[in-house]
């Protein structure tokens, strides 16, 4: 199995779709490094040479943000934002959508779902 940053990819699928289980690549970021490494798309995981996979490991340490880094360098840009007090800070530390999206509906992935009835009284026990 390979082990590339810390995350072990897939055996079965294409070297193509298993960088992108790496936190920080996405499928175009794969099919870059492949090209820079030389490595077909199409070949397997388990059918990679170790010096390929050395190749990989080489060009994703040395010239991409990943994993780790990459979400420490998000968390602080958040928090840069929350310490400045902008409008972006104000709405990360409420939990409310950042972009302009409506609130008035819509908005359950950041707010959360809400009980229709909250303070419903209970019919008394006999």
């Amino acid at each position: 199995m390979a082990r590339i940053a810390g995350v072990d990819l897939p055996r079965g699928k294409r070297v193509e779709i298993a960088l992108t289980y790496i936190y920080g690549i996405g499928l175009t970021s794969s099919q870059k490094i492949l090209d820079e490494a030389k490595i077909d798309r199409n070949t397997k995981i388990i059918d990679l040479s170790d010096s390929e996979i050395v190749k990989l490991r080489g060009i994703l340490d040395h010239e991409y943000e990943i994993e780790g880094d990459l979400r420490r360098l998000e968390s602080m840009n958040i928090k840069r934002l929350m310490d400045i007090n902008s409008y972006k800070g104000k709405r990360h530390r409420l939990g409310l959508p950042l972009r302009g999206q409506r609130t008035r509906t819509n908005a359950r992935t950041r707010r959360g779902s809400k009980k229709t009835m909250a303070n419903k009284k209970k019919a008394p026990k006999k």
